[in-house]
């Protein structure tokens, strides 16, 4: 029989003038995704320790799309965090069994870092529109980060 599984990857990739060290620093604050996200997504922790991205960490969302479509829980488990690396992620809910998430920054000198977001996708025979979701999803992501980051000095 068939493979009926589908995988798609995303990449989006933009420049930021900002240094990779700040970009770092606050790609590891939660508050940075949840103001990237909205208002595609909606990230609420299912409990209230503290959200620190390092290696080996689980975390549990309650998942809203765009910000009110109630999606269940969203599981992230961190692969790596590091500036040399970026962050690498496995993620997965009821809806879409994988949600691969790398980012990618690389120093251009100065106060210029290139931010690549990569997700492979699969989510049965919603991969297609989930795809599309998620190319809509980070181009808007790396427009609130240019803007979040237009405000720090």
């Amino acid at each position: 029989m068939k493979d009926r599984r589908r995988k798609e990857t995303v990449i989006r990739t933009t420049l930021f003038d900002a240094e990779k060290a700040e970009v770092f620093r606050m790609l590891q604050k939660l508050e940075t995704l949840q103001y990237v996200a909205a208002p595609y997504a909606r990230f609420i922790p299912v409990d209230k320790k503290q959200v620190k991205w390092v290696e080996g960490s689980v975390f549990k969302f309650h998942f809203y799309l765009f910000g009110f479509i109630p999606l269940g829980i969203h599981t992230i488990n961190v692969l790596y965090c590091c500036e040399n690396l970026g962050i690498g992620t496995e993620e997965y809910n009821s809806h879409i069994s994988v949600w691969n998430h790398r980012i990618y920054l690389e120093s251009l000198g100065g106060k210029r870092t290139r931010y690549t977001d990569e997700v492979e996708i699969e989510a049965g025979r919603k991969t297609p529109i989930v795809a599309l979701w998620a190319k809509v999803f980070y181009s808007h992501r790396q427009r609130k980060w240019k803007k979040l980051l237009s405000t720090v000095d």
